[in-house]
């Protein structure tokens, strides 16, 4: 079991590695959806299971990860994707080969930093992978200019906190975990609407643009 653990969480860390470096937009949430089904398959590996069969919340839990964030949020991704006409993120605001070099540095940080933390009965790489991941959300947020890739942020963001949340065993983990989920589940809906709203008006879906807007004579 531990082996599997720890073979999912190396699992999100190269997730974050591709998709810092990925300008395809479907690979990258491809990736992402990744990252959801094995936030939903994670907890069943670290499930002591000598102490008898987890609870509904559990299975609930994991269901809700798996078909949200493995399915409908990326199938939603998908459609704005094409109704939109995009399929990469061509002139991000930082190059992939710098956001490669970013995430690695952010990634032996985090594993240089989880060395001084005494965590019992907590996998080697929980803290480090939750760390990278969260950051490699922030960070394609900043330094990406299309919508669709901004929103995945977002689900990478949340999928690093949710990942925290089920490494660690954090008490009301799973009330948090559905609270920010709601949050996310509405924002990609949001995403949705503004990225076919963008691409119907404006041609494109750089989100940076948007700051060219004016209602003065100047500009237009």
């Amino acid at each position: 079991m531990n082996m599997t653990v720890s073979l999912i969480l190396t699992a999100f860390m190269a997730v974050c590695l591709l998709l810092s470096a990925s300008s395809r937009l479907l690979h990258c949430i491809r990736m992402v959806a990744l990252q959801g089904v094995l936030l939903g398959v994670l907890p069943c590996f670290m499930w002591n299971w000598e102490s008898g069969v987890p609870g509904g919340e559990f299975w609930f839990s994991s269901f809700i990860n798996i078909a949200v964030k493995g399915v409908l949020l990326p199938v939603m991704l998908v459609r704005a994707m094409h109704k939109a006409g995009v399929k990469r993120e061509l002139e991000p605001l930082a190059g992939y080969s710098w956001s490669l070099l970013i995430i690695t540095v952010a990634g032996a940080l985090a594993l240089w930093l989880s060395r001084s933390l005494e965590l019992s009965g907590v996998p080697v790489l929980a803290v480090p992978a939750a760390a990278m991941t969260v950051f490699t959300g922030l960070f394609i947020i900043i330094s990406r200019r299309k919508a669709i890739t901004q929103a995945l942020g977002f689900l990478a963001f949340e999928n690093g906190i949710a990942l925290f949340g089920v490494a660690m065993h954090l008490e009301y983990g799973f009330f948090v975990e559905l609270g920010i989920l709601l949050d996310v589940l509405v924002l990609v809906f949001v995403m949705g609407i503004a990225v076919f709203q963008i691409s119907r008006e404006f041609e494109h879906i750089d989100a940076d643009r948007l700051n060219l807007l004016t209602d003065t004579e100047e500009g237009k």
